[in-house]
């Protein structure tokens, strides 16, 4: 298993992690339940027309962070658009509830995936493991 492939399942088995980004020099962090590796990285997915894709254009340095059994992940990174439509498509495969909302052609579906990345696992009763994605 890939550190993107172990990743991808803790946040999957967590089901909520939370994504913070910078607006200007405010902290801002929301719950996100998106995740899958692709082409060996980890992405994510959100609308073009929320703020926090705003957010991420203006400054892609991210993190996220998910809690589940005693323990936890904080993935830091810069967060990148990946506009192709194969790249949607997969996401919206892997979460079908979606296309309620979202649709590969639909100009607002966005999928983004972490570069320079690492993910750091912790919990209250273990060293910390850092692991480069």
């Amino acid at each position: 298993m890939t550190a993107a492939e172990r990743v991808c399942a803790f946040l999957d088995e967590a089901q909520t992690y939370y994504l913070a980004t910078v607006e200007g020099d405010q902290p801002r962090v929301r719950p996100f339940g998106t995740a899958m590796v692709y082409e060996g990285k980890l992405y994510i997915q959100t609308g073009k027309v929320k703020p926090v894709s705003k957010q991420l254009g203006e400054n892609p340095k991210a993190e996220i962070c998910a809690f589940c059994k005693g323990q936890w992940v904080r993935v830091t990174g810069k967060l990148l658009n990946d506009d192709r439509r194969e790249a949607k498509v997969a996401m919206l495969e892997k979460y079908p509830n979606l296309k309620a909302m979202y649709d590969p052609d639909d100009g607002n579906t966005q999928v983004l995936y972490f570069e320079d990345a690492e993910a750091t696992f912790s919990s209250f009763t273990a060293p910390a493991e850092t692991v480069a994605l």
